[in-house]
């Protein structure tokens, strides 16, 4: 849908593929159109990702959205060839969004030769995916804090469905001190309540009809949760209900939205958490709780 006039600041998206590139462009926006916001985006662009562009240019920021599929994120067995790409389907749906600035970086340019510094959080990034896909967190906060000083954002959106995710950099950037701020975005659903995600598209029609169940089990399990009871049988009710619909469940969980330390009972600020393998695809969720 395209914006209407003035939402956005700039008349025309530009596109940068390297560091030179990209600094000219952001110098020229933060001197005529500051302030900046980041949406950092693995490509494979879908409504979640429009959600994160529309609200930075809501907030009057002006909007430059990466596109790199990171390899240091992803481990030995993991999708990285299989990543679903998709650039000029990309650009058109940030050129509609409001975007006025696109940075795509090869790996040369985020990981040069020589390059010998990664990031590393501990605290919220320990459990959950920390366990099961070591070393992925290095890769996300490794990358963010490259994207940051590359485009040097006043602000960057993340979309709260990979809340572990968002609450990992979170720690990083206050941790290090760093002078952006970090805005979430409410997660983005099918009609079915799917969260939207670009590994989606590998889910066969069966998959895709039983997908939605992740949510629902998040759903029921927070109702069950909300007098304040003890979380251990309704959190097991929920796993042996995806399993038995065949899904392969690496965790559901009930957290503390801030640290992911799990907790035996809801409180202020908890979420509930879920990992679970439906055939290829990991559908990851999650909702307060």
């Amino acid at each position: 849908m395209p914006l209407v006039p003035g939402q956005t600041k700039v008349p025309h998206m530009r596109v940068a593929r390297t560091l030179v590139d990209l600094h000219a462009a952001t110098e020229d926006l933060r001197r005529s159109h500051a302030p900046l916001a980041l949406v950092p985006t693995m490509g494979a662009l879908h409504d979640g990702h429009r959600a994160l562009v529309r609200a930075a240019v809501a907030s009057g920021a002006t909007v430059v959205t990466s596109i790199f599929v990171n390899p240091l994120q992803f481990g030995a067995t993991e999708d990285l060839a299989r990543y679903p790409r998709d650039e000029s389907g990309d650009f058109a749906l940030l050129e509609a969004s409001g975007c006025a600035l696109v940075w795509v970086p090869d790996a040369a340019a985020m990981y040069p030769p020589g390059d010998a510094t990664t990031v590393t959080v501990t605290g919220p990034a320990e459990n959950w995916e920390g366990m099961a896909r070591p070393g992925h967190f290095r890769g996300v906060t490794t990358v963010c804090a490259k994207l940051f000083g590359q485009v040097r954002p006043d602000r960057a959106y993340f979309g709260e469905k990979d809340w572990q995710q968002l609450r990992v950099v979170q720690r990083m950037v206050d941790d290090l001190l760093l002078p952006l701020a970090i805005v979430a975005v409410e997660t983005v659903r099918e009609p079915d309540g799917l969260a939207m995600s670009s590994r989606n598209r590998f889910l066969n029609e069966d998959e895709r009809e039983r997908a939605p169940m992740v949510y629902r089990a998040l759903t029921e399990t927070a109702a069950a949760l909300a007098d304040g009871g003890v979380a251990g049988r309704p959190l097991a009710t929920a796993r042996e209900q995806l399993t038995d619909t065949g899904f392969a469940v690496d965790y559901f969980a009930l957290v503390d939205g801030r640290t992911l330390e799990e907790i035996p009972r809801t409180a202020p600020g908890a979420r509930l958490i879920a990992a679970a393998r439906l055939g290829s695809v990991r559908l990851l969720d999650n909702i307060a709780a």
